[in-house]
């Protein structure tokens, strides 16, 4: 046995970690030691939500290991310089890590390998079931999501590892230290760190009766609002699988939603900036001064639709939106405001604490229509349908928009009808209008081909 290293990246707990596992049965008494590196690459495209969140679940961590020795060694740089020099310095024979499958970390990680002596131990990874597991009957990965669910069921999943931080022996050396949050701008962030996500998990169980009919509801506390934990590897979703009975059917496809965005990106990275479909690329759009405008007012919470301005206020505030909101806004944006999704990607992958660049690219796509539904572009969303049909009192909107909370609740979906209130403005787009100039620039294009 000897010393090794537990390289932390998106896995920042201490349970239910089969990378640790590894690290503590190969080390013994030798010791392991946890290290965290400071990734200029990933930090300078982050928002500040995302930053501020994986410094403070930096911080939470180090306080656990400080239970049982010494804390979290955190060190800063590219890790291809970092982890050789680090690996000398403990006199370790190995590096943990649990596997990743994203374009950037699985390059990264090639790019270690190569200059490492010892080796890259990969154990585990932060989904139930690996990316490039489920495959078709002809070994092709799956396109669409109902079958890959079928399938995805059918592999199933290990149970929670038995990791055991109070049997593992650590070992400390000297560290940078964990640099002070960006500002925030106001944005109030989910408490971090592993036993907040459980005790959100412990919380959400005894809502989870009422998940399959109350989910869509954005004025109900009804989701479980684990995504950001489950983002940076607070908490794994082996652990919640294991929570959940037979009946809770619709919570288990929303994990494996997660999953399959993973596997699409794993087979395809290039989609995290291209369309699966790009031939929808050649639709019309807006630019110069016109997409200024729009997107601006977009993201503001100012284009005159309630729901939608509820919507990007609440990101703007928390740092996180209700999952049949994010769906709407994006779909407002592209098909009512002629925005083109990555413009609404980027914002959010910005603004989102639990910003995911599988999820988040492919449900963009998803609602653009590029992505990996089977009939993508028809759908468009109504936003005072919506409004009326998912918050039925208005009592989200007038939580997030308050120059509307004096409204009825059938006033206050469509505000204009009666004259908006000082300071709301009216509608930025007519959305019949851009509903149907939507659907006849698709037809035009399908009919150039």
């Amino acid at each position: 046995m000897a010393t090794q290293v537990l390289w932390f990246r998106r896995d920042l707990r201490l349970t239910d970690h089969a990378a640790l596992l590894a690290a503590a049965s190969a080390a013994g008494d030798d010791g392991v030691v946890p290290l965290f590196v400071l990734d200029p690459a990933l930090l300078r495209p982050s928002g500040a939500p995302r930053v501020a969140f994986l410094l403070r679940s930096l911080r939470a961590l180090d306080a656990d290991l400080r239970r049982h020795g010494p804390g979290l060694v955190v060190r800063s740089g590219r890790p291809e310089d970092v982890l050789p020099e680090f690996v000398a310095e403990a006199g370790a024979e190995a590096v943990h890590v649990s596997a990743d499958f994203g374009p950037y970390g699985a390059e990264r990680d090639r790019r270690v390998e190569d200059v490492l002596e010892v080796p890259l131990v990969r154990t585990g990874s932060p989904y139930a079931v690996a990316p490039g597991r489920v495959l078709t009957g002809g070994g092709t990965p799956y396109r669409v999501f109902t079958p890959f669910l079928k399938a995805w069921l059918a592999h199933g999943w290990r149970a929670p590892a038995a990791s055991d931080a109070g049997a593992t022996v650590w070992r400390g050396l000297p560290s940078e230290g964990i640099p002070d949050d960006p500002d925030l701008d106001g944005t109030v962030l989910p408490e971090a760190g592993e036993a907040a996500a459980h005790g959100a998990w412990s919380e959400f169980l005894d809502r989870l009766p009422d998940y399959a009919q109350e989910r869509d509801r954005p004025d109900l506390d009804s989701t479980s609002r684990l995504s950001a934990y489950l983002k940076i590897g607070a908490i794994h979703p082996r652990t919640l699988l294991a929570d959940l009975g037979p009946d809770d059917t619709t919570y288990r496809a929303e994990l494996a939603w997660r999953e399959f965005y993973a596997d699409v990106l794993h087979h395809q990275p290039e989609s995290a900036r291209s369309s699966l479909h790009p031939e929808l690329d050649g639709l019309p759009w807006a630019g110069g001064d016109l997409l200024a405008e729009r997107l601006a007012a977009w993201a503001e919470g100012r284009t005159g639709y309630p729901l939608v301005d509820a919507g990007m206020r609440q990101l703007r505030a928390e740092g996180w939106m209700h999952n049949r909101v994010r769906m709407l806004v994006a779909s407002f944006l592209v098909k009512d405001l002629k925005v083109e999704w990555r413009h609404g990607a980027r914002h959010f992958m910005t603004r989102l604490v639990d910003g995911d660049l599988a999820s988040n690219q492919h449900g963009w796509q998803w609602t653009a229509g590029c992505g990996t539904d089977a009939s993508p572009y028809f759908r468009i969303f109504n936003p005072v349908t919506q409004s009326r049909r998912f918050d039925p009192s208005g009592d989200y909107i007038r939580r997030w928009v308050p120059e509307l909370r004096d409204l009825g609740p059938k006033e206050i979906h469509e505000p204009w009808r009666a004259g908006p209130p000082d300071g709301y403005p009216a509608p930025i787009v007519d959305h019949g209008e851009e509903r149907a100039s939507a659907l006849a620039a698709y037809d035009e294009l399908r009919r150039g081909r």
